[in-house]
């Protein structure tokens, strides 16, 4: 027997020690917040920011863990239901909350801050996200196109109808019911259809979530169940102090608490599915990295939005199909910016690819926005996100026809198309 094969089993228990002390470590992280939640004590604002924020970090780190070892045990499709509800979580109760507040409160209302957090966490989702996966993969591989799998044409679509439907919101005075019915629909639909899609990769468990998947059947079930309850509760306990926290501040050293909603708590929501998609990039797997980082935008654009006027509703008592959360004309300008940088990203993704160039416009016209305050500017930035989509849906139309189309076949069942990989790159091992 080499050397190396008789080390292999100790690197093994190394390995496996390392990660339950990385899962460990989350919990000890996470646990402050669930505590002086309980114990009902309230931090100074800054102190208060920092341990509910870091806290929600650790908890949807260990969600995410939990979720891909759960692929051991459950269906393809019922797993990729619950990893879809999960990425979503950490934004969601931060954003609830929000919603809950500004139902209670018509002066809370009036702030936006529900409107604040979803557009920025969909904002920085594609304008620092997307292009910071594609630069891991250019360093990596040093190719200037990433592509994706064909599969993705199916998520694509739903992203282009949700974002048509999304731009004509800021239209209307109100987010409403009817935005709930229509787009929690639309994220029920793509779940369903999703599901039923099966590929020949086989999906290989890393890190923490490889170590769990090991576990025999009952110790790993009952770890998954244990630490999805866990970081469910410290999401749940910290979301609303976390985002009191972010007010104060805002309030005592004159900040915008608009601002530091819309900007500083996705930071802490989103970080966790960005770094997984990063290592995935990082470990020669950019396509699938970028994958989820699309189904996450897919969930957000949908599930987020639609549920916001549903906690409206439940704080404030009313339940008028054509009321609900009420939008200033801030708020409709943000959520028409948002909008309009979703479809140049459509457009960018609408040949299942992303070159170089389109990965520099997605973080440049992000970047710059945030230093430049006059409110005008955000329907500038608009409207020039709109002009590069249909320029770039006129000069590749041949492509995003063929997208179309394979996306309409799996939505028929036609499974082969999303097994079918267009020509790409080799990954980098």
């Amino acid at each position: 027997m080499s050397k190396g094969a008789q080390h292999a089993p100790e690197e093994d228990s190394h390995s496996a020690r390392r990660q339950w002390l990385l899962v460990a470590g989350m919990c000890l992280i996470g646990l402050p917040g669930l505590v002086l939640r309980f114990a009902s004590i309230h931090p100074e604002p800054i102190i208060g920011a920092a341990i509910f924020g870091v806290g929600i970090l650790a908890a949807a780190f260990l969600l995410s863990w939990a979720a891909e070892a759960s692929e051991v045990d459950i269906s393809q499709g019922l797993a990729l239901a619950l990893i879809a509800l999960i990425a979503v979580l950490p934004e969601y109760a931060v954003d609830a909350v929000l919603a809950w507040k500004a139902g209670a409160d018509p002066a809370e209302a009036e702030k936006g801050l529900a409107i604040a957090n979803m557009t920025g966490g969909n904002r920085l989702l594609i304008g620092l996200a997307w292009p910071l996966v594609f630069g891991i993969f250019f360093y990596r591989s040093r190719l200037r196109e990433l592509v994706v799998d064909r599969h993705r044409s199916l998520e694509i679509a739903f992203l282009a109808v949700a974002t048509i439907y999304v731009i004509f919101i800021p239209l209307r005075s109100h987010v409403t019911l009817v935005d709930t019915i229509v787009l929690v629909t639309m994220f029920v639909l793509y779940v369903f259809l999703t599901g039923r899609l099966t590929s020949d990769e086989e999906e290989v468990l890393v890190g923490p979530a490889r170590t769990i998947g090991h576990l025999p059947k009952r110790r790993r079930r009952v770890t998954i169940i244990l630490a999805l309850l866990f970081s469910a509760g410290v999401i749940f306990a910290s979301a609303e102090p976390f985002a009191e926290s972010l007010g104060e501040i805002g309030r005592k050293f004159g900040l915008s608490e608009f601002l530091l909603i819309q900007w500083l708590a996705p930071l802490a929501s989103e970080t966790p599915e960005v770094l997984i998609a990063c290592l995935l990039a990082w470990r020669g797997k950019a396509a699938k990295g970028m994958g989820v980082l699309i189904s996450s935008k897919v969930n957000q654009w949908t599930l987020l939005i639609g549920t916001l006027p549903l906690v409206f509703a439940f704080s404030s008592g009313d339940w008028a199909l054509t009321g609900g959360l009420p939008l200033d004309d801030r708020q409709r300008d943000e959520i028409f910016l948002t909008a309009a940088q979703s479809a140049f990203a459509i457009a960018v993704f609408a040949n299942l690819k992303m070159g170089f160039k389109e990965a520099a416009a997605l973080f440049i016209l992000f970047a710059s926005q945030l230093f430049i305050t006059n409110e005008n500017v955000r329907v500038w930035y608009a409207g020039g996100y709109s002009l590069l989509c249909v320029i770039l849906l006129i000069a590749g139309w041949r492509d995003v026809r063929s997208t179309a189309v394979t996306a309409w076949q799996l939505v028929r069942g036609g499974e082969t198309a999303a097994n079918e990989p267009r020509s790409r790159g080799p990954e980098v091992v």
